[in-house]
C-alpha cells in the first residue's frame, strides 16, 4: 500500500525564506531576482510562476523533479547562507508560498511566489547599502546589483533601494542591513512628492552628492589633460 501524505489546505499563504541576487534588465526598465543555485538562470519578478528547468513539458513543483521554487521555513536558516563567500553579495527574500507546493522538512518546493520583503546586506566596505550597483557580472540582457553605500558607487550603474522598490513592484518592500524601512508605495503624512519619504529623499540625495563628487572628479582630472581647452560634456 502506498502511503501519502495529507493534503494542506491554508487559509493563508505559507511565508518563507531564501536568497538571490538582485537583476536590473539591460534597458533598466525592470527588475527582479536571479537565484543562487538551481534555476539561478532564469531571472524572475516579485511575482512569478515557476517552470521546469530542464525543460520538461510538466507543472512544476513534480514530484520526480527538482523544478519550481525553493525556500526554507527558518530566516536562520537563510541567513546562514549569506555567510559563504559566494552569497555574500546576495539578498535575503521573505516569500509568499503560492499555489502547488510539496513540503518538505526545511521547506517548501512550490509553484508560485510573491517577494514581499528584500533584505539587503552591508557594501563590501562595511557601510550601511544606500543603493544596488553593477556587480559586474549578469545573465544575458540582465546586471545583477550588489549592496553599495553612496561612497563607494564611482560612477557605476545603480539603483537606490527606494528605486529598485518602485521598479520591481508590485508592492515590494526593501529593508536596508540596519533595519531601515524603505517602502515602495506611499509613506504616509511625511511623504514628499511622488510618494518618497524622509528615508528615500535622503538615500538618493546621498546617491545624487556621490555622483556630483565622482563627475567632479572626472572632470577635473581632464581638465588637468586639456592643455587650457575646457573640458566638453
Amino acid at each position: 500500500m502506498k502511503l501519502r501524505l495529507p493534503e494542506e489546505r491554508p487559509t493563508e499563504p505559507p511565508t518563507g525564506y531564501k536568497i538571490a541576487h538582485p537583476v536590473l534588465s539591460q534597458d533598466g526598465a525592470r527588475a527582479g531576482f536571479t537565484g543562487v543555485s538551481l534555476g539561478g538562470a532564469l531571472p524572475y519578478g516579485v511575482l512569478a510562476d515557476a517552470s521546469c528547468v530542464y525543460g520538461l513539458r510538466h507543472r512544476a513543483p513534480h514530484r520526480r523533479c527538482d523544478c519550481g521554487f525553493h525556500c526554507v521555513h527558518d530566516r536562520t536558516v537563510a541567513e546562514a547562507l549569506l555567510c559563504t563567500a559566494e552569497h555574500r553579495t546576495a539578498v535575503l527574500l521573505e516569500v509568499s508560498v503560492l499555489g502547488r507546493y510539496l513540503r518538505f522538512e526545511r521547506g517548501f518546493r512550490y509553484a508560485r511566489q510573491r517577494v514581499r520583503t528584500a533584505t539587503v546586506g552591508p557594501c563590501a566596505c562595511g557601510t550601511v547599502a544606500a543603493a544596488l550597483a553593477d556587480a559586474g557580472w549578469g545573465r544575458p540582457g540582465w546586471r545583477a546589483l550588489v549592496p553599495s553605500c553612496a561612497g563607494c558607487l564611482r560612477g557605476r550603474t545603480s539603483l537606490s533601494l527606494a528605486g529598485f522598490a518602485r521598479l520591481a513592484g508590485e508592492g515590494l518592500r526593501v529593508v536596508a542591513g540596519s533595519g531601515a524601512l524603505l517602502p515602495a508605495g506611499d509613506l504616509g503624512p511625511h511623504s514628499g512628492p511622488g510618494g518618497l519619504g524622509v528615508p528615500e529623499l535622503t538615500a538618493e540625495a546621498a546617491l545624487l552628492q556621490a555622483r556630483l563628487d565622482w563627475f567632479q572628479a572626472q572632470l577635473a582630472r581632464l581638465g588637468g589633460h586639456g592643455g587650457g581647452a575646457g573640458p566638453q560634456v
